[in-house]
Formats: C-alpha cells, structure tokens, sequence
C-alpha cells in the first residue's frame, strides 16, 4: 500500500488532487468533511501500516449537544389576530395554549411582518425578511434583491445550525417557502426542507391546502394521504400523528439527543375546514356579530393585561376611501340582511371550531411528552404568523381562491352551502368584519403592515424546567426575528460568522431570553423595526412609530405621495391618535430611519400591484415556457407553478387513447379541484371536458352525443378565446373533439388567475386530491384502456393540425 502519512497529502493537495481546508472551526460540525480535516486537528498517528497507526475518531465525530440540552418545540399558527384565542381574551377556546400559558409566559407585544412566507423566513433565519428574499409570499417573488423568494446561503437557518450542533430536526406541516417553481418533481430542492437543515419533514410546500385532501409531501417525496376524510382523515390530526412518530423514532436510537420540531399546522388559514363536532361547539357563538364582538373583546383583554386600561378600541375602516383597498372594507354588521348575518356568524363558527380542534391536535402532542419525560426540558413556543386574514372580502366566501382570482363572491351563491360549511364541500373563509374583530383593538388585518392588526400576534413561550415564574404576562416590544436569536441563546448555540464556508448575514434580531427573568413591564432590549408588505411600510423605534398611508394589493403605486402618521405606541397600544401634526421631528426622524432600514435590509422597490397581476408573473424556471406541454400517466401531479399556463388564452388539449374495453372509463386530464379547475374524462362511454369555474354551479360541461367503442383516438377538446370580462374572466367558446370531429360545444369562461394555491396538480390517468368535477370521485383512475399521453398546447397551431400530428405520432406507437 502505497504511504498516506501527510506528506504525501501534501504533495497530492499541491498537485490539485485535494482540497483542504484552512479555515475550519475549532469544533467539527454534524456535516464535516473529512477530507477538511487538517493536519493540526488530527490527532492521531498515521504510518505505513495500519497496525502502527492511531485512528482519531474526535475528528470525525458528528458534534454532540451539550448534556442538558433541551428540546426546542415551535408550534406557528397562520391567520390568527391577537383577540382570537381565550388566552387573550377572545371567545376560541384553546385549552393546550391556555395550559402552557399557565406553565410559561405569555407576550402582549410580539409582532410578525403581516404575511406568512415572510415571517416564516424570519422565524428560521432570524433575518429581516427581505435579507432572505421574501417581501411577501413566494408566489409574489419578482426578482429584486430582496423579493427572489428564494432564501439565500448567507441566512442560515435554525435547523441548519442546531443540526450541526448535535440536535434532531424536525418539520412538520407548512412550508411556503420554496420557490413556487421549485415545487415540482423534477425540480432543484435546495429549498425543500430537509436540504435546509431538517433531518425529516412531513406536510405541504404551498401556502395553504385542503384540510380535508391535503397536497402532501414527506421527505423530498410527494405522497398520498394515508387514509379519506370517510375513514375520520383530517390533516391537522395526521400532523400530529406524524409529530409523534418523528420524536418516537428518534427516542428508540437516540434517547440522550435533543431535537428540534418546526410544527406548522394548516389552522387557522384558509380553508377553513373542522369536523362537525367542533363547528358545533360554536353555535350560536357569534351570533352577536363582529361589531358586538370588539366591544366585548376590548374589556376582557384589558382584564387579563393584554392591553393596558385606557386602550382605544380604533375604528373598523380607517383608511380614507381614496386610499382603502375596496375589497378589505368591513360592512357595518347593523347594515346587514338576515341571511348575512346568519351566513357570517357560520363562517365564524367554523373557524373557532378548526381552531379548537387543531389546539387539541398539538395537546395530544404535549400530552405525549408529558408521559414520556420530555416536558420538563422542552422549550416550548406557541404563536400565529400574521394577523387575521381579510382575504374572505366583505362578503365571506365559501372558495376563497375567488379572492386570488379578483373574482366577488356573491350571497345567494354562499347560502345555498350554509349547512356544507366546513366540510369537503367548501373552501371556505370568513368575510373582512372578522378579521377586523378578530385583530382588536388594532386596525386592520393581515397584509397591513402599517397597522398593528396585521402584525400583533399571539405568542406563549414554555419552559418548565428553565422558566421560573409561571403564567405571568410580558410586555416588552418584540418582532418575529427575535426568535432564533432566543433559541440559540437558550441551547447555548453561538451564530457563526461563515457557515459551510458562506459569511453570514448578522442577525437582525435580539434574544427575548432576558425576559424571561424580567418583570412584565420592564423595558424592551428591542430597539427598531422596520416593516413592509405589499405596498405598506412603517417603522417602529424606542416605542415610537411611522406609518405611511397605503393599502396593499391596489396597484395605485404613488408611494412619494403617501402621508405619514406618529403614534407614540408605548402610550397608545391601539395607534389610535396621530402625532404627526404635534411632532413632526419625530415624524422626521422615523421616516429617514425607515429609509435607512430599507436600504440596509434591500427592501426597494416597493410593490403594491393587484393579487392577479403579482400572482401571474411569469417567473423564471429550469425549463423555459413553451407552446406545447406533453404529460404521461403514471407521474405525479404537476403543481401549477410549473404547469401548461391557460390563463387568459386560448389553448387546446389531446390526449392519445387506446380504449380496449367496452366499459373504458375514468379521467385522461385533471387540473386543479373541485373550486377550480378543468378535466376531460370518459363516463358511460361518452367523453366529457369540465371546466369548473371556481367552483360556480352548475359546472361547465361538455358531452359527446355519440358513445366510444373500443379503438384508437385522439380525444381533446378547444378553447377559443374572444373577449375578456368585467373581472378579468376570459370569455370565448369551447370545442369538445373525438379525432377531427366536434362532438360538442358552446360558450365558456376560464379564470383570470390560477386554479388554487392549494397545488391540486395537473394529472394524467387520474385526478389526486379533490375531484374536478362532480361527476366522478377522485381519484377517478382510468381503467379499460390506455392513455399514451396528453398534450396541452397553448400556441397558434390549428387545432386539427395538432390532431393529424397527434394521430401520427399513435401509429408509430
């Protein structure tokens, strides 16, 4: 055997055979490289003969925690203003939080960015969340430096630096922040959650999905759901179920290794979606209306601390008309029909209920590791992402991807699912009066970062062996950033300056763990914040805050002319007396800090364009667009980020078929679900293309007049558009084809924006989650035959030349 004493290493290094490295931390990581190893480090004896050497297994020893350390537990809620939950007043019973907050401390002034991709970007990173890319969701990513929606290597996450220093990391539930364009089979995962750090995860990649037939992915894999909503399936229990497993498993290898679970339910966003036992809990409930319900919210949350005496309950809609997005206004519940009043107090109900039921989910969570030992040493955070989410519009939507559509909802279409809600027959969400109520005694909602009813949020931390004082409030001013600088300070982890060989960007936070030995009203370490949300924008400072009056999604741009409001907020919790006209040094000043934090946080150029406009922007991916998209049964689903685009044009399908039986049925073509989207199936020997128009009955259909006999075909069908409607609807005539002739046709409309962003993918051979089109069950497997491939073709080719080029390329197979 040839020598390896380190001489030779030498030479082989000089000859750019291998690369070490020179700079390595003093303490091997949980991912080091053995060839990184230096010379210095080892300290073993290498010779000839193995027999005369000493191995050095130090070296090469995956970095253990510290004997002590504990288990770090984050439970991140979506949607869910600050007067929702009980702990704080509000009227939604969440028992598990309430017990933790009885065991722990609960925090009155914690504040995210006002949208979910953001704050989670913060959350892991303890970054800004323009630092990682994320100005708002990923599907809003539009290229600028800090809105690529992709977060970068310089924002190493927290599971990234606790799994190299010797904790298990876990993910569980939802991501929303890969890349819209990355969430495809064949696409890079770099930002999939176990190449960020996260030794398992199980849950969607999306923003949202269907509690009922959830978009899951387990791993770096896209599975099915374990069971149907017939068998009990709900994905808030499955979530736990799996939390359970992934903490079990461990513990069987493992038992002396602390772990770290990211737990993201789908509660409280929309969908909206709970068993029928839990709605029912709230019946009657919220019968009062959203009005009553901030008059009554206010005084118990003074009560309980949450808010200090004296606290203005501010007004529903304070933004000037000539400034307010019409679509988040808030209809005076005394100016309300009784079926809306009726309609708007279940959709409330069904909310509470989901709420409910998915804090009793994560209490079988706590309860297990209650009875296994594991309480004590967990630290343990409870909190929402943003404030309640206006996204229902003031009328409430039974399919709020109406909403991502620019779409109105309308009452008499809503009441006919009033007794349905919540079940897999809606998508659905509250109207804007909630959001409002929900986010009290602050203005606005989600989206509004502005306002403090877009960014206050709950938040309980739990620590029963390291926090002495129990059930205790905390006052002190904090942000979303705060947080992985708190975990680290707590297991005693130090934030590297370069992490695998990339500087990193400072932290933007400071540890909350001062707190945790502080009084309720000592002052905060937190010193400035900035914020920015589609085209709204404000700075907090030393208990002082600007404001810039703007509202999101409106696409008036303008943003020279903005005015600014000065609220003194450690005065007045709600904003409700502008300062501006008393102090306009103050004013002054905030607004030049704002501009200094924008520019140091790459927070320019502000985008405030409308949900359609942002949510279509063609994004760049590892396949460039084409004319033509070809799909094979036996994949799977193809999320619509990646999917043929036919939004706003015309377009064609064909699909190659070889029906061998008589009783051939089931779907050649499936995109999105029952509350968009589009299918073309075979059913009682007739061919049928669905489009379902957000879900507006009675669904678009076309039949062939004629039955299909066994034998070769080219099915498709054509749609030509003509004109576009009053809500950007695209209006045109649809063609439905066996071969070369048209077997059906007539007048239809196709959405303006996507089919969901709950990623229903496009399917061959059958339809995954929730079926298109009533007339068949998901998933709709076809049988009797076989489907060679599907087309889709969005160019200007005549339909029946793609048919003669369809029908040759099946002889040829």
């Amino acid at each position: 055997m040839r020598s390896r004493n380190f001489a030779t290493l030498k030479r082989v290094a000089a000859s750019g055979l291998l690369l070490c490295s020179l700079q390595l931390p003093q303490r091997i990581n949980a991912q080091a490289d053995p060839q990184k190893v230096t010379k210095e480090q080892f300290k073993g004896v290498i010779k000839l003969d193995v027999r005369d050497s000493k191995a050095d297994w130090a070296s090469y020893t995956p970095k253990k925690a510290p004997a002590g350390s504990p288990n770090v537990l984050f439970i991140l809620y979506d949607d869910t203003g600050i007067a929702a939950w009980s702990p704080y007043g509000g009227r939604i019973q969440m028992p598990t939080l309430q017990k933790l907050a009885d065991r722990g401390l609960l925090y009155t002034q914690w504040h995210t960015t006002a949208l979910c991709s953001p704050t989670r970007a913060t959350l892991l990173t303890g970054r800004n969340q323009h630092l990682t890319g994320n100005a708002a969701i990923t599907e809003a990513a539009d290229g600028f430096p800090g809105a690529h929606g992709r977060i970068p290597a310089q924002c190493a996450t927290i599971g990234q630096i606790l799994q190299q220093n010797g904790w298990s990391t876990f993910w569980i539930g939802k991501d929303h922040n890969v890349p819209e364009q990355d969430v495809a089979s064949g696409a890079s995962r770099k930002q999939w959650p176990v190449q960020m750090g996260f030794d398992r995860y199980y849950g969607f990649l999306g923003g949202e999905t269907n509690q009922w037939y959830p978009d899951l992915t387990e791993d770096n894999h896209f599975v099915d759901q374990p069971y149907s909503p017939e068998e009990g399936y709900h994905l808030s229990k499955d979530l736990a179920d799996k939390a359970m497993e992934f903490i079990r498993d461990q513990k069987a290898t493992n038992p002396s290794k602390p772990w770290f679970l990211w737990y993201c339910p789908g509660a409280n966003h929309a969908p909206h979606h709970a068993p029928a036992e839990y709605i029912a809990k709230y019946k009657g409930k919220f019968d009062d209306g959203y009005d009553a319900y901030r008059k009554w919210v206010v005084p118990r949350m003074i009560a309980k601390g949450i808010i200090p005496a004296g606290t203005v309950l501010t007004d529903f809609n304070p933004l000037p008309p000539n400034i307010a997005n019409p679509g988040d206004y808030v209809k005076p519940w005394d100016q309300l029909k009784p079926d809306e009043k009726k309609l708007f107090s279940r959709l409330a109900e069904v909310y509470a209920g989901f709420s409910e039921y998915t804090d009793a989910q994560v209490g079988r969570v706590i309860d297990y590791l209650e009875k296994t030992g594991q309480l004590d040493n967990t630290l343990i955070l409870y909190a929402a992402d943003n404030g309640a989410s206006g996204e229902g519009s003031p009328n409430g939507s039974v399919n709020e991807n109406k909403f991502f559509n620019g779409y109105p909802d309308e009452l008499s279409e809503n009441l006919k699912y009033l007794d349905k809600l919540g079940s897999p027959d809606t998508y659905e969400h509250y109207p804007t009066g909630w959001a409002a109520a929900f986010s009290s005694p602050n203005k606005m909602f989600k989206r509004y970062s502005e306002y403090a009813g877009g960014t206050a949020d709950p938040l309980v931390i739990c620590w029963p062996k390291g926090i002495k004082v129990h059930g205790e409030i905390r006052n002190q001013y904090h942000h979303s950033t705060d947080i992985m600088p708190t975990i680290l300070d707590v297991c005693g982890v130090e934030m590297p300056t370069t992490f695998n060989g990339i500087g990193q960007y400072p932290l933007s936070g400071v540890s909350m763990r001062y707190t945790f030995d502080a009084k309720p009203n000592d002052p905060t370490k937190k010193h400035i914040q900035y914020y920015s949300m589609l085209g709204t924008r404000a700075l907090w400072k030393d208990g002082w805050k600007a404001v810039a009056l703007h509202a999101p999604l409106t696409g008036k741009g303008k943003f020279d002319q903005d005015e600014w409001e000065l609220y003194h907020v450690d005065l007045d919790r709600s904003e409700s007396k502008n300062l501006a006209k008393e102090n306009p040094q103050k004013l002054k000043e905030l607004i030049n800090d704002w501009m200094e934090e924008a520019e140091k946080n790459l927070v320019l150029p502000l985008d405030d364009r409308t949900a359609v406009e942002v949510l279509t922007i063609e994004r760049p991916s590892e396949e460039a667009p084409r004319e033509t998209y070809v799909y094979y049964p036996g994949t799977a689903p193809v999320p619509e980020g990646v999917a043929v685009n036919v939004r706003g044009r015309s377009y064609k399908i064909l699909a190659d078929v070889d029906i061998k039986n008589a009783n051939a049925s089931g779907v050649i073509f499936a995109h999105g679900s029952r509350f968009g989207g589009h299918t073309l199936f075979i059913k009682n020997n007739r061919l049928y293309y669905v489009y379902n128009f957000l879900g507006i009955k009675p669904e678009q259909k076309f039949m062939s007049s004629v039955a299909l006999k066994p034998g070769k075909y080219t099915l498709g069908m054509e749609f030509i558009r003509e004109s576009t409607g009053e809500h950007g609807e695209q209006i045109g005539k649809a063609k439905l084809y066996i071969n070369d002739k048209v077997v059906a046709e007539g007048p239809m409309k196709t959405q303006p924006g996507k089919f969901t962003l709950a990623g229903d993918g496009l399917c061959v051979g059958f339809d995954s989650g929730d079926a298109v089109s009533q007339e068949y069950k998901s998933p709709g497997k076809f049988t009797g035959g076989t489907i060679l491939g599907v087309g889709v073709s969005v160019g200007k080719q005549e339909y029946n030349d793609l048919q003669k080029e369809a029908q040759r390329a099946f002889q040829k197979d």
